[in-house]
């Protein structure tokens, strides 16, 4: 069964840290890209960050440049989200995501898959 479950949200004051961390399972985690959006109240869900599959580039929402960092660990299964200096407009529902290919017959068929989100509160 296909998984990804995330962890590390909560309530945190204007200016303090979290680290969010997404574990896999059921999927061959090294062959995927992984992402974290983000979805605050009322608004569309947003990309905030991407590492590829090997970990050796990164892309970030301008939002949020200079303040998130996204790693990976592939022994883990795990991928992590640190953000530094929070401000109350980062406050939403944060999910992983993670898209690749599999094998199928001849070819090769994209995969993508979504956790449940963990709760991001920044406190103003």
């Amino acid at each position: 069964q296909v998984q990804l479950v995330e962890s590390g949200g909560g309530l945190v004051q204007f200016g303090g840290s979290l680290r969010l961390s997404c574990a896999a399972s059921g999927f061959t985690f090294s062959n995927y890209a992984m992402s974290w959006y983000r979805q605050a109240p009322g608004k569309e869900r947003e990309l905030v960050a991407v590492i590829t599959s090997a970990g050796g580039n990164t892309n970030y929402a301008d939002s949020v440049k200079g303040r998130f960092t996204i790693s990976r660990d592939n022994a883990k299964n795990t991928v992590y989200l640190q953000m530094n200096n929070l401000k109350p407009e980062d406050t939403a529902v944060y999910y992983c995501n993670a898209r690749g290919l599999e094998k199928s017959g001849t070819g090769w068929v994209p995969r993508e898959n979504w956790g449940q989100g963990t709760q991001v509160t920044v406190s103003s």
